[in-house]
């Protein structure tokens, strides 16, 4: 077994140049006698046809895939807003065997490609990096788009399929570190209630609709002066949004996720406002099976600059992120 370690960097600059859309989304419904094709409708709504390319048009929940294709009185284009373009955009690549590839994602982009596009998506950006067609990544995780940390990449079906049996069998193991509004309790456990879907479909939530089992070990490693509690996460299942509605249904929402119950702005007793950017959640740890029959790969990335900064400014320890890679 090849294995190449590329080195580690630590850089909030993808996440900043990410966070703001450079135009908005545009939603347009074809009139009679407007034409008859995506390209008419991208004319009349003024948008740059380039944006098929990127991956940004939608007619109804499907994406666009050619200019030309026909559209009827009546339909729905939507048009996500464009990003920064990617073309500066650069991953970290951990670690690369002959059949897998570990990289550190930054908060701001989205795994696999979404509604803004494709070219920004963590996939691509390695398969820039790599000089390989996207369609060889085969993701064996997922990261939410406001969510860092190592992600592993399987380059053959094999691969992808060694790893599924690996999660199927608990061989597949995921450590994560979060910053919590409170402290849960108790400080140390397992979460195992079931998780659903929530009335907006993009959501999920405890005991929601359509619920399947679901369970995160978690412990409570160290406290801010304002509650603020430093997790460490390890889930066992992998549902959507697992780890945040997890800690949301207890009352701890990560600081951040607005969409499962954090507050937008903490004003510290000195008067300091934070307004964190992304959600305080980062993949630390990745242990995965190696090659059939070869030792497991620990694969790491480093806690971002910005969770750092965030803890300290809420009055924790530094020292505490040593502590929550081995507490849960």
């Amino acid at each position: 077994m090849s294995f190449v370690s590329t080195g580690i960097a630590e850089s909030s600059s993808a996440c900043d140049r990410l966070s703001t859309p450079v135009e908005t989304p545009k939603r347009y419904v074809v009139p009679p006698g407007h034409g008859r094709s995506v390209r008419d409708a991208l004319t009349h709504a003024r948008v740059d046809p380039g944006a098929v390319a990127e991956g940004r048009v939608f007619v109804g929940r499907k994406r666009v895939l050619r200019e030309d294709e026909p559209l009827r009185e009546g339909d729905v284009v939507e048009i996500a807003a464009a990003l920064p373009a990617s073309a500066d955009l650069q991953v970290t690549i951990l670690a690369r065997t002959e059949d897998l590839v570990a990289v550190d994602k930054p908060a701001g982009i989205p795994t696999i490609p979404d509604h803004a596009g494709a070219a920004h998506a963590l996939t691509a950006l390695t398969a820039r990096a790599l000089g390989v067609n996207p369609r060889r990544l085969h993701p064996t995780s997922r990261l939410d788009r406001d969510v860092s940390g190592v992600v592993v990449f399987a380059l053959t079906r094999a691969a992808a399929a060694r790893l599924m049996d690996a999660r199927a069998r608990g061989e597949y193991e995921r450590r994560y570190v979060a910053i919590a509004t409170s402290a849960p309790e108790p400080a140390r456990g397992v979460w195992s209630e079931a998780i659903g879907r929530a009335a907006d479909p993009r959501l999920r939530k405890v005991g929601g609709r359509d619920p399947a089992p679901a369970q995160t070990r978690y412990a409570a490693c160290a406290h801010a002066p304002g509650g603020q509690t430093m997790l460490s996460v390890a889930p066992v299942t992998g549902r959507t949004h697992q780890i945040r509605a997890h800690a949301a249904h207890v009352g701890a929402s990560l600081l951040g996720d607005r969409a499962y119950g954090a507050p937008a702005r903490i004003v510290l007793p000195s008067g300091q406002v934070l307004e964190p950017r992304r959600i305080a959640l980062h993949a630390l740890r990745v242990v995965v099976p190696g090659d059939p029959g070869g030792s497991p790969l620990t694969l790491r990335a480093p806690v971002p600059r910005d969770l750092r900064e965030l803890w300290s400014a809420l009055g924790g320890d530094a020292r505490s992120w040593d502590l929550s890679a081995t507490c849960a």
